[in-house]
């Protein structure tokens, strides 16, 4: 694992815009698609924001959720309200390239299922992203891997529905699709993730995010985050 400490959160989440950029162009010249999953939070909002502004081959991008929670279309607390406003609202990424999770459907068990398939039918099968972003709770969650939940035993499945976690239902890509992305790129900022970053660079399984493989990975976080590395 590699980490890079910024002075503040705006100036990794512009970093973090330049890594994807930078990564969908080798991929598209590699390959001839990229296919990323992002996370939520305020940060990584900046990031895509910046990320708009990229040279980035938007007509060969897919872009699907690594975690999403279980609300109404267009409610605040989605964390695909938020990815519209701050990127897919502003850059010419064909509407059939936008992979959101199925969290309205009733089903939700049949719609992880669904879930999973629709991205074999752009990353292959097994899934390989080519690019998953992350973040990290003061907690130890990643994703919607949270502490305590059953889905972090959850071996067989790339895409799961948790429990009730912070008063939402939500559903999250698995360990076994996190493990298998190309690059992992992890954005963290605020004094507040000091204990769990010091934790995420000792790999430490006993945090959610501990048990993510670190081999391909990159960490960007702000000074305040990375006070005690």
């Amino acid at each position: 694992m590699k980490i890079e400490v910024f002075e503040d959160a705006v100036a990794a989440a512009n970093k973090g815009a330049a890594v994807i950029a930078a990564e969908a162009r080798a991929a598209v010249g590699a390959r001839g698609r990229f296919v990323m999953a992002v996370s939520g939070g305020h940060t990584p909002w900046l990031m895509l924001q910046a990320l708009a502004t990229q040279d980035v081959p938007w007509h060969a991008v897919y872009v699907a959720q690594v975690d999403e929670r279980v609300a109404p279309s267009g409610d605040p607390d989605r964390n695909l309200t938020h990815l519209r406003e701050s990127l897919l609202g502003h850059v010419p990424l064909p509407a059939d390239h936008v992979l959101p999770m199925p969290v309205e459907s009733a089903d939700l068990q049949q719609a992880a299922l669904d879930y999973a398939q629709t991205l074999a039918s752009v990353a292959g099968s097994p899934i390989v992203l080519d690019l998953v972003h992350l973040g990290l709770g003061a907690d130890g969650h990643t994703a919607s891997l949270v502490p305590g939940d059953p889905v972090l035993d959850v071996i067989d499945a790339d895409v799961a529905v948790t429990g009730i976690y912070q008063g939402r239902q939500r559903m999250t890509l698995t360990y076994p699709a996190l493990n298998r992305a190309r690059r992992i790129l992890w954005l963290v900022a605020g004094s507040d993730k000091v204990p769990a970053l010091c934790r995420l660079r000792d790999a430490e399984p006993s945090i959610p995010a501990g048990r993510v493989i670190q081999a391909q990975a990159l960490v960007l976080a702000d000074r305040a985050a990375a006070a005690d590395l």
